[in-house]
């Protein structure tokens, strides 16, 4: 289960105590915090701007009648769990909360109870595709210059699309963005400016700042190599990944190359990552490096993933050897096409999809994705990782 974003709405200081204590094993995001039930105005504010998936909400001292504080939350939220927090079982306030339109009532002890509402309403949205529960966001990044992390995430989103999955490609390489350029997409806007402007987010906003043309995919460019830079903070990009996942099913995310500021502050906030290196010593020896400062800095592994690029079909380095050299196990190889790729960007076009590399592509979207390729009887990684022992 992926972590959700969550807006707080506690005032009782044994509830807030309690929330508080039980976050770090729930998987829940804070993006808004409010500790004050005598005035909701800037937290139902926060909350149709940020629109987090899960709400918690104080009723045993909301000063609000239910009847008309909860239909008020769903307005802006229309989407969230609202969770109703109580410090008793008290069968009026129950029977009150549940009439009023909220999706749980719960009270001490809270950790298990929150996760049981969790797990309920993760299953129940799933099962209606008009609800977004969670989208992921996921980062791509190369272990140096030139491995290709650019390129892999384009042709996965344009595949992640073709699975009907709701897909937003954006580009964070504040550097050397090539995202635009590669897809034809014609942006007037950048990722800055819906950074620099979240105090009025919400969806007309956005699709301003969003170019198509790609089926299922929808575009946001890195800014001009001329223009001024403000990097983003931490907080600014938390709650600008929590407006998106509750927008699409997947965010990919081009980070650049190697650990930049920007890429740092990105990789906390997201659900995973990819890292993308080619089997070349000085990629490797980067790799290792970028790694072993993730861990060090409690970067989950469980986070991240390996992707070896333009691998040959015949490799002097074993599956295991890759392993314990990086520490990490490979998630996908995929095979050089530099040829192809050249041949296709000079007419301004992606890979073809049935193309050698784009097949594998596809194949790793569809794994990304939990869909079966109903192409193939088996739903086989790949047939040139098999080779290698992957």
């Amino acid at each position: 289960m992926y972590s959700l974003t969550l807006g707080l709405a506690i005032e009782t200081k044994q509830l807030w105590d309690e929330v508080q204590a039980c976050l770090p094993a729930l998987p829940l995001r804070p993006v808004i915090e409010h500790q004050d039930m005598s005035s909701m105005g800037s937290f139902l504010e926060r909350l149709e701007r940020l629109r987090p998936e899960v709400v918690l909400l104080d009723v045993a001292l909301a000063k609000e009648p239910l009847s008309e504080l909860i239909p008020m939350v769903r307005a802006k939220a229309p989407d969230a769990t609202i969770v109703a927090l109580h410090t008793t079982a008290d069968p009026d306030a129950i029977l009150t909360a549940m009439r009023a339109g909220v999706n749980e009532y719960v009270y001490p002890p809270l950790e298990g109870a929150l996760r049981g509402a969790l797990e309920r309403r993760s299953t129940d949205g799933r099962r209606h595709s008009g609800m977004r529960w969670g989208g992921r966001t996921v980062g791509f990044f190369s272990s140096k210059g030139g491995c290709g992390a650019t390129t892999i995430v384009c042709h996965l989103a344009v595949e992640l699309g073709r699975t009907g999955q709701k897909v937003l490609l954006a580009d964070l390489d504040l550097d050397a963005g090539l995202i635009g350029f590669l897809t034809k997409a014609k942006p007037g806007y950048s990722i800055l400016d819906a950074v620099n402007n979240l105090h009025r987010m919400d969806v007309s906003y956005w699709k301003a700042l969003v170019s198509n043309g790609i089926p299922g995919v929808e575009i946001i460019a890195a800014p001009a190599a001329t223009a001024d830079k403000t990097y983003p903070r931490q907080e600014q990009l938390r709650q600008l990944f929590s407006f998106l996942r509750s927008c699409y099913d997947f965010t990919l995310i081009d980070l650049g190359r190697s650990l930049t500021r920007v890429g740092v502050a990105a990789l906390e906030e997201m659900d995973e990552a990819y890292l993308v290196s080619t089997l070349e010593v000085p990629a490797l020896h980067q790799a290792k490096q970028v790694l072993q400062i993730l861990m060090d800095a409690g970067y989950g592994k469980d986070r991240l993933k390996l992707i070896l690029n333009r691998v040959p079909k015949r490799s002097e380095l074993a599956p295991g050897e890759i392993e314990k050299i990086l520490g990490l196990p490979v998630y996908a190889v995929l095979p050089s096409s530099y040829p192809e790729l050249h041949e296709c960007y000079s007419l301004g076009k992606l890979l073809p999809e049935r193309s050698v590399l784009g097949k594998q592509i596809r194949e790793l979207a569809l794994r990304m994705a939990g869909v079966n390729d109903p192409q193939t009887k088996k739903n086989k990684f790949s047939a040139f990782a098999e080779k290698l022992g992957l």
